[in-house]
């Protein structure tokens, strides 16, 4: 290796360890309630740990990095408001937060329409989908029911969730199966590799 790219290397890195300290310091005081792993390209965790990842272990779910995104990180994100009829009391509310597709680009995820993203539920839930097909459902990342956070117990505190009625795949069916593939309790999304 020449001195010069050795230096350049170093100075480099200098510069990129105060900056990911930094985030990871801004992370530290609150709790992670979203992980992103697979093909990530700006991972701020290493691999799961089956100690402190007990859930993530249960549900077989396995990486050597991921992106987390805490309640603020997700907040920090464009948000983006949809008004659905639940099924759960057949009448419309609104549900805000950050596309799905947004979550994945701020995990450094590339966009490809093939591209296979699963969506995990605290309960293992787990549903596939596109990045084509959840961009054609303009699906987001709900942190919000009617304005109010959601809570852990509820739809919370995530929600990958879009309205079934703007879906044209998805017109006429029931509202059970409109949402069939919007997991609420979601904490980890998985992007697979092309």
């Amino acid at each position: 290796m020449q001195k010069r790219h050795f230096l350049s290397l170093s100075a480099a890195s200098g510069l990129l360890l105060p900056a990911l300290s930094a985030r990871a310091e801004a992370q530290a005081d609150e709790p992670v309630l979203l992980t992103v792993s697979g093909a990530v390209g700006k991972p701020n965790r290493g691999p799961v740990d089956h100690v402190v990842d007990q859930m993530m272990g249960k549900h077989g779910i396995e990486f050597t990095q991921a992106t987390t995104f805490t309640a603020s990180a997700l907040a920090r994100l464009p948000a983006v408001s949809i008004q659905p009829t639940l099924e759960y009391d057949n009448k419309p509310h609104q549900l805000s937060g950050p596309l799905l597709t947004t979550v994945l680009q701020a995990a450094g995820v590339g966009l490809n329409p093939a591209r296979t993203i699963e969506l995990r539920a605290v309960d293992g839930y787990n549903v596939a989908l596109t990045v084509a097909e959840i961009q054609d459902r303009n699906m987001i990342v709900a942190t919000r029911l009617d304005g109010r956070p959601m809570a852990l117990g509820g739809f919370g505190p995530q929600w990958g969730v879009y309205d079934p009625a703007k879906v044209t795949t998805l017109k006429g069916k029931t509202l059970s199966e409109g949402f069939a593939k919007a997991p609420w309790g979601l904490y980890h999304i998985g992007a697979k590799a092309l």
